[in-house]
């Protein structure tokens, strides 16, 4: 049976606030991004053991770190990311989860990804090989404009890296925004995906939209999961408003320059319950 999670600092920056309305909606799991608008990999042990023991005492457990490691383009220096790595899964360690979310590395604008393979593959093996020492597993997400952006150089480095410390998160509307038909990306990637970011767009222009209202195919999909007995998390990451670190994730654009303007919580909402509406059409639930 999968699990239900999500990116709670896109309801309000306030830690506070994430609880109140993951309780409203009966979740007892995030994908810790953010909190009180800072990175949480960006905390001090002392101050992390402080947000740990307010989520034990509220019952919120961590399905994943969703961290930024990789986020960082392939010409920049790796030794400080790598420290901050390191931390990260330090960070893990203490929120009690193995999972940590990360990425493949900016490939500079208007340049070829091939042109990059050899030092995107060199730094993910110096990462892969620390996490298989310290018993966490990486969960590699497609995000736009990173080397593994569509689904054949996914597929190079899953070939080449996957493990039991090393996986991969499929996020449908990351495919859509990089032109990857997601039925085409599920073919080649279904046997590596452990983790799943629920978000959906459209193909014209990118825009976000609700779960099942884009081109993601993402009720087929589930289907798939459904049959294939999956029991991992489904990871609500909603988009469809501003909030905290929204600028930087989708490239500068804002919820204000378009879009229906929605609250961190409806926009929240909306999306749990879309995704709950494909589970029930589907037989999920």
């Amino acid at each position: 049976m999968y699990r239900l999670s999500g990116f709670a600092d896109e309801i309000d920056s306030s830690l506070s606030r994430q609880i109140e309305v993951l309780h409203k909606l009966g979740m007892e799991w995030i994908e810790c991004r953010s909190v009180d608008g800072s990175p949480l990999i960006s905390y001090p042990m002392d101050k992390a053991e402080d947000i740990k023991k307010r989520l034990d005492e509220e019952g919120i457990h961590l399905s994943s770190v969703g961290s930024s490691i990789g986020k960082i383009g392939i010409n920049d220096d790796f030794d400080e990311h790598f420290r901050l790595f390191c931390h990260t899964v330090d960070i893990a360690h203490l929120f009690e989860t193995e999972n940590i979310r990360m990425f493949s590395f900016f490939i500079p604008e208007g340049e070829s990804a091939d042109k990059y393979e050899s030092e995107v593959m060199r730094r993910l093996e110096k990462l892969v090989q620390y996490a298989a020492k310290n018993g966490v597993v990486l969960l590699h997400e497609n995000e736009k404009e990173i080397y593994g952006d569509i689904a054949p150089r996914c597929l190079r480095i899953m070939e080449r890296f996957y493990s039991d410390s090393f996986k991969a998160v499929f996020d449908f509307a990351n495919f859509v925004q990089c032109g990857q038909d997601t039925l085409e990306a599920w073919d080649m990637l279904s046997p590596y995906v452990a983790y799943v970011h629920i978000k959906d767009a459209l193909f014209r222009d990118g825009t976000v939209v609700p779960p099942g209202q884009g081109d993601g195919n993402l009720k087929t999909i589930l289907a798939y999961l459904k049959d294939r007995g999956y029991d991992g998390f489904l990871s609500l990451e909603p988009h469809l408003a501003d909030f905290t670190g929204f600028s930087a994730l989708e490239n500068g654009k804002s919820m204000k320059e378009g879009g229906k303007k929605l609250t961190g919580e409806e926009a929240f909402t909306l999306s749990h319950d879309s995704l709950l509406a494909l589970l029930d059409e589907i037989g999920w639930r």
